[in-house]
């Protein structure tokens, strides 16, 4: 199976991260696309239905595709799973288990017990999700800078999504006041920084992975300086600005 139906689910359900993708070294870009993929695939099962047991089913059909990869043996053919079978290593398919495991929050309508099941959350989605594109790039599997960049990552794209998923009947945050959206930017600007301070970590061949996190810091630094901008929907630049940012960021090498 080639990448193209790959490549087709990303640049319909993450318009941002194909353009990572594309914007990646060839090579790199037929290991990104199967794994952006399949955290479409992922993040959007819990919304085709209405059912919650239903989206469980299509989840667990994931975590079954992701224990076969684990275990090394045959994986069902299927346009995802297939590509995606050829770029993971069996410890990048166990730990990919959690941010599959993660989306039946999704699927529910409950709140988060506390913020440390929300960090949790994020840590999962977003930081397991960038460790892994490291991994598949070359990065050593438990990469902590790349990891603390998914966290920011993670925590942007979820402060930009608050009013979508409050539409959809979720309650996303633990402590919507603004001094409690305030601090959870400064969380996101900490693992930021953090990962920033050990960028000689990252193998340059990575480098497109990390990318990723391109848009955290505007973001989180927006969030910080005008929380109300959270509910408003108002944090996230132009898809022009976003662009351009990004084609700068490729062609300096940067992230």
């Amino acid at each position: 199976m080639t990448l193209d139906a790959c490549a087709e689910i990303v640049r319909r359900g993450d318009p941002d991260r194909f353009r990572v993708a594309m914007a990646a070294p060839v090579a790199a870009r037929a290991r990104l696309l199967p794994l952006f993929a399949l955290n479409v695939e992922v993040a959007r099962a819990p919304w085709v239905t209405a059912e919650p047991m239903i989206a469980e089913m299509r989840l667990q059909w994931w975590r079954d595709v992701l224990e076969e990869i684990a275990q090394g043996g045959p994986v069902r053919r299927h346009e995802v799973a297939t590509p995606l079978s050829q770029v993971l290593a069996p410890g990048d398919a166990q730990a990919l288990d959690a941010l599959v495991l993660a989306r039946r929050w999704d699927a529910y309508r409950e709140p988060f017990a506390d913020e440390a099941a929300f960090l949790t959350h994020i840590e999962a989605t977003g930081g397991t999700l960038l460790e892994v594109a490291g991994a598949v790039l070359g990065a050593p599997r438990g990469a902590g800078p790349l990891h603390d960049l998914g966290v920011a990552m993670g925590l942007a794209n979820w402060l930009v999504a608050v009013p979508e998923l409050e539409s959809r009947g979720r309650i996303p945050l633990v402590d919507g006041r603004p001094q409690a959206v305030v601090q959870l930017a400064r969380t996101g600007l900490d693992r930021l920084a953090r990962a920033r301070a050990a960028r000689g970590d990252i193998p340059a061949a990575a480098v497109p992975a990390a990318r990723m996190a391109w848009r955290a810091g505007p973001v989180l630094r927006r969030a910080e300086k005008s929380p109300g901008r959270v509910a408003a929907g108002a944090l996230d630049a132009s898809e022009t600005v976003r662009r351009a940012s990004l084609i700068w960021r490729a062609m300096i090498g940067g992230w």
